[in-house]
């Protein structure tokens, strides 16, 4: 059954930036928007990059931080939050401090330390809002170095000062930051009466930090599933859940969603779930792809690489990432089909990003494309699976990959993904984002 591509254009996403308003909040609830980088609302939006080079550059990110996933390279209250993208990214609006102090950090279902740049600042990459400073803040403390959050650190060391834990993060991009891992109340927005504040969490104040951080963000909040992360200090507080829903690009005006705790669960009718899969690292969140159809035709999941092999846990699902990757010879059945069951002329991607497109001006038929987790079959619609590449270019975005399988961002738009850490499982429920 094919569906018409209104080929919309849509601005690019790449890692997910959660955009944290403090609205007054209380235990019951805490939501955030998630705002595209490249959206009007995004603080680092450049009105002088075009549509298309925005998508590529996503894209192109997109491939750099598959590194990022490579196993050399491992590193009870409701809140809701708005996400904002920047370029592909999603940033996340938080307080740190006493008195509280604005960070904005990329939202990363891929990583687990939540850092922010620090005073005093040895090497700090250019970024629009001030520098926090731990030094003038009453609720500060820095973390020992026989402690249980600096044994967690798989790169840590000890100050040779003061017994205080240091840290090295690096990413998939040459990206890195150093610093102390500290201690400090965090304010957080919630969907009714008072903000959250959350005292004692864990967190990286990066003293030397560089790579491809945008100017609009202050560092990173860790939303994965090692014991860092933001999402497991939390973890009795919001019961292991939170969900989110991604708004098409093309309703700028409208801001993406992340929720915590009760919100956070995924339910009703047409919700399909799949288990989440124990694997090391720990920070990435698997799941289990059987196959994929292309219209009903099917395609078992194959691969004969060992770092994407055919076994439980066997695909990363990420919020940061925007392309879908897969096996490159699961993947070249699933071109063979989509290019046989699409009526348009197949041409070459002229930046070599992506491996199947189209040349058209006009609409064109998409297969529905059905991702087949282990007990879940998630549709997948034309807005899933293709872009606008150009004008007259409309290009496949699922990519081929031998170092990890990952199943990105566009594939999810339009779902309430729903994350339960307690029961060990990965919702989708079809929805309209932009009532979310």
């Amino acid at each position: 059954m094919a569906a018409a591509l209104r080929l919309n254009t849509f601005l690019s996403t790449l890692l997910v930036v959660l955009l944290l308003s403090l609205t007054k909040a209380t235990y019951s609830g805490i939501t955030v928007d998630l705002i595209l980088r490249d959206s009007t609302e995004s603080p680092s939006y450049n009105a002088s990059h075009t549509h298309y080079d925005r998508l590529y550059k996503a894209f192109a990110r997109s491939i750099s931080r598959a590194n990022h996933f490579r196993p050399s390279l491992k590193s009870k209250s409701s809140i809701q939050s708005n996400v904002i993208a920047n370029g592909g990214e999603y940033l996340m609006k938080i307080s740190l401090g006493t008195p509280a102090v604005e960070v904005l950090g990329i939202a990363d279902t891929g990583s687990d330390l939540t850092w922010t740049q620090c005073e005093p600042c040895e090497k700090c990459y250019k970024q629009n809002l001030p520098l926090f400073d731990p030094q003038q803040s009453s609720t500060y403390g820095n973390v020992p170095c026989n402690s249980s959050p600096c044994k967690a650190l798989d790169t840590a060391s000890c100050g040779t000062d003061k017994n205080t834990c240091q840290y090295g993060y690096s990413y998939g991009d040459q990206s890195f930051t150093n610093g102390d891992l500290g201690v400090e109340t965090l304010t957080i927005g919630s969907t009714t009466s008072h903000p959250v504040t959350l005292p004692n969490i864990v967190f990286g104040c990066g003293h030397n930090n560089d790579g491809t951080f945008s100017e609009a963000g202050s560092g990173i909040i860790g939303l994965g599933g090692g014991p860092l992360s933001l999402v497991s200090q939390l973890n009795n507080s919001i019961g292991g859940k939170f969900s989110y829903c991604l708004v098409p690009a093309e309703n700028s005006n409208v801001t993406s969603k992340i929720n915590f705790g009760s919100n956070g669960l995924v339910s009703g009718n047409g919700v399909v779930s799949t288990p989440l899969v124990a694997k090391d690292p720990s920070t990435f969140y698997y799941l289990t792809l059987e196959g994929i159809s292309v219209g009903n035709k099917r395609f078992a999941y194959k691969a004969s690489s060992k770092a994407v092999a055919s076994n439980e846990g066997n695909i990363i699902i990420d919020s940061g990432t925007t392309l879908t990757l897969l096996p490159p010879e699961f993947h070249e059945d699933l071109v063979s089909a989509v290019e046989k069951a699409i009526d348009a002329k197949r041409v070459s991607d002229p930046r070599g990003v992506l491996s199947l497109c189209f040349r058209s001006k006009d609409e064109i038929d998409i297969p529905i494309i059905t991702a087949h987790f282990t007990g879940a079959d998630v549709k997948l619609k034309p807005i899933n699976t293709f872009a606008r590449m150009d004008d007259d270019l409309v290009c496949f975005t699922m990519i081929p990959s031998g170092s990890v399988a990952i199943f990105g961002n566009l594939a999810q738009i339009n779902f309430l993904v729903g994350y339960d850490l307690k029961a060990k499982k990965v919702s989708f429920l079809p929805a309209d984002c932009t009532k979310h």
